[in-house]
């Protein structure tokens, strides 16, 4: 199957850091400030969002990979985005460059691959 995607497709999504999104609740660190786990998370929500719609009905995408680099901590109640783009279409194998901001600058960032699946298939198949 054709999924018509390419190159340059961009992705954007903010957020504000609240307790949920520090380390100290992540368990990934001891202090409140926007945890790793939750900037992948900004991060591949980015890259899912920024093409579901040009998919076929049914069809999603699943994370396979990340590669990011945390650059610098951002305190709880600021404001942080991510930025993606899609740079390599390969079937259905999809890389995207991700970058994450806050107010003061860039705080992450790296690559994510993602794969694109029939959800009820690749549901059914994690059942069996």
């Amino acid at each position: 199957m054709n999924f018509n995607l390419n190159q340059g497709i961009k992705g954007y999504k903010e957020m504000t850091v609240v307790f949920e999104a520090t380390a100290a609740r992540f368990g990934s660190g001891l202090v409140e400030v926007f945890a790793t786990p939750a900037m992948v998370a900004l991060m591949e929500g980015t890259c899912q969002f920024s093409i579901q719609e040009l998919l076929p009905d049914g069809y999603i995408t699943v994370g396979t990979s990340v590669n990011i680099r945390h650059l610098k901590a951002t305190p709880m109640n600021k404001k942080v985005w991510c930025e993606s783009e899609l740079i390599r279409v390969d079937g259905r194998r999809l890389s995207f460059k991700v970058e994450a901001w806050d107010e003061a600058g860039k705080i992450g960032e790296g690559t994510h691959d993602r794969f694109i699946v029939h959800a009820k298939t690749f549901m059914e198949k994690l059942a069996s």
